[in-house]
C-alpha cells in the first residue's frame, strides 16, 4: 500500500467546492429549474462529487447509482466493464445526467450510455465528470460537463481511490 505521507496535494478542498458550484451552475442554467432531472451516479468513485454536485443543483432531482468497474485492484483499466449493480428504474422520456469521477479511456461511460440509449427509452443523457483526462481516451466519448481537464497522473482522493483507500479525502492527491 502507498504511504499517505508520499501523497502531493493536487487540488485542496476549496477549489474542488468552488468549481463544482460552478458546475453546477452550468447545469443549472442547462437543464433550467423547471425540468426534473435523473442523476445517475457510478459507485463508488463519484459519490463524492455527485453529492456536492447534487446540493447546488436548483430543479427537481431524482437520484440513482449504478456500480461498474473497469479497474478491479489496479491503476490501470481492465479493458472490460464488469456490472454489479444496473438497475435503474423506468427513465422513459426523462433527462438524465450521468455522474461520474473521472473519464479516462472512456469504455465505462461507452458501456453506460450505450446500456441507458438502448434500455431506458431517455429524452436526452449527458455526462457530468469531475475529472476529463483526455491524454488516456479510447473511446469516442466527451463529458457535457467537467470540472477539471487532468494530465497523465493517478490521482486519488473526493471519492477517488486506490486499491480501495484514499477516497474518503477531502482533497485530490497523487503518488509521484
Amino acid at each position: 500500500m502507498k504511504d499517505i505521507k508520499d501523497l502531493k496535494v493536487l487540488i485542496d478542498t476549496d477549489t474542488l467546492h468552488k468549481r463544482i458550484k460552478i458546475l453546477a451552475d452550468e447545469i443549472n442554467a442547462f437543464y433550467g429549474v423547471e425540468n426534473p432531472l435523473t442523476l445517475i451516479c457510478i459507485l463508488r468513485g463519484a459519490v463524492m462529487f455527485y453529492t456536492e454536485l447534487a446540493k447546488h443543483l436548483k430543479m427537481p432531482v431524482k437520484m440513482e447509482f449504478v456500480t461498474l468497474s473497469s479497474y478491479g485492484n489496479s491503476d490501470k483499466s481492465s479493458g472490460k466493464v464488469k456490472a454489479v449493480n444496473l438497475a435503474l428504474p423506468d427513465l422513459e422520456n426523462q433527462n438524465a445526467l450521468i455522474v461520474e469521477d473521472i473519464i479516462d479511456t472512456g469504455l465505462t461511460l461507452d458501456f453506460l450510455l450505450k446500456f441507458i440509449k438502448t434500455n431506458c427509452k431517455v429524452y436526452d443523457v449527458k455526462l457530468a465528470v469531475l475529472f476529463d483526462k483526455k491524454c488516456a481516451r479510447k473511446f469516442d466519448i466527451e463529458p457535457d460537463f467537467y470540472a477539471f481537464e487532468m494530465d497523465d497522473k493517478f490521482i486519488v482522493g473526493f471519492g477517488l481511490d486506490y486499491n480501495g483507500f484514499y477516497r474518503n479525502l477531502n482533497y485530490v492527491g497523487y503518488f509521484e
